[in-house]
């Protein structure tokens, strides 16, 4: 499943500029369940700026990936306010304004790598000739030149994975939005993927938001300027520990004390949410 833009949005208003590419204000969220309500999201505050990573992180289930459905509109928030690019979710998804990524490379079974990747530029109306242009530009990038012609069925997880990031990027959307895309790979082609990523998010004219979604907190500051710390269920804001990593960043940086040291401090801020019943304060790392 993906979501793209209709054209590279590369010049935005002054205003819009100014403004944080992703706006999340006192968002709640609730299911009512057969054995009641839940509630999942309790008053989120989060805020991307233009060209910023941000990555989400805390317990599994707390509502992270709920979270993401409702800032690309795929799910409604209870209560609160949500912007992209000072769109509604809705109309920033009708508008093509964003690019997303999911767990699963979701690919279309029956089109080939290239087709798969061509597919926003379809819709979007782009001629068979720029497509082709621009796919061409795509595989490169992510290493998939050889295998353009391949089904999904014949691509390894990690090429697959290359394929579903290539589509989200098809059309240079100023917004990227991930939802644990690397979760389901091994450690080595995650550790491979992780390293593609910085070198195209340091590559990319304009630079996206990113609102990035993962349970692997050496991932998060690895690749994130700040990273959002949230709660058990129901989940609010715990920490936003800005990562003073300079850019651009290498993959071997995974190895370097100080990305060791912010993890160790990410672990803390869970572990006391986990043994302090009391609500738990935001706090600036």
């Amino acid at each position: 499943m993906f979501l793209t833009v209709d054209k590279p949005v590369d010049n935005l208003s002054a205003e819009a500029s100014a403004q944080p590419a992703i706006r999340v204000q006192s968002v709640t969220k609730r299911y009512h369940t057969r054995t009641g309500e839940v509630q999942v999201l309790a008053g989120i505050d989060v805020s991307v700026a233009v060209g910023e990573v941000v990555a989400l992180v805390g317990p599994s289930g707390c509502g992270k990936s709920t979270l993401l459905r409702i800032v690309s509109g795929l799910e409604q928030a209870d209560t609160g306010e949500v912007k992209l690019l000072g769109l509604s979710p809705l109309k920033a998804r009708r508008e093509r304004r964003f690019g997303i990524a999911f767990q699963s490379a979701a690919l279309l079974e029956w089109r080939d790598t290239a087709a798969n990747i061509a597919l926003p530029l379809e819709l979007a109306g782009w001629t068979p000739a720029d497509r082709d242009r621009r796919v061409a530009e795509l595989l490169a990038r992510v290493g998939l030149s050889d295998a353009a012609e391949r089904l999904p069925r014949q691509l390894s997880g990690g090429m697959q994975q290359r394929v579903a990031l290539a589509r989200a990027l098809a059309l240079a959307p100023p917004v990227l939005l991930l939802d644990e895309p690397f979760s389901a790979l091994d450690e080595l082609t995650r550790e491979q993927l992780q390293g593609e990523l910085l070198d195209l998010l340091s590559t990319i004219e304009p630079k996206p938001a990113v609102l990035m979604v993962t349970h692997n907190l050496a991932e998060a500051v690895l690749l994130a300027d700040r990273v959002i710390v949230l709660s058990r269920r129901p989940a609010r804001v715990l920490a936003e520990v800005t990562i003073n990593l300079p850019r651009p960043r290498q993959a071997e940086l995974r190895d370097d004390e100080r990305l060791h040291l912010l993890v160790a401090e990410l672990r803390r801020v869970l572990r006391r949410d986990q043994s302090d019943g009391q609500a738990a304060m935001v706090v600036e790392i």
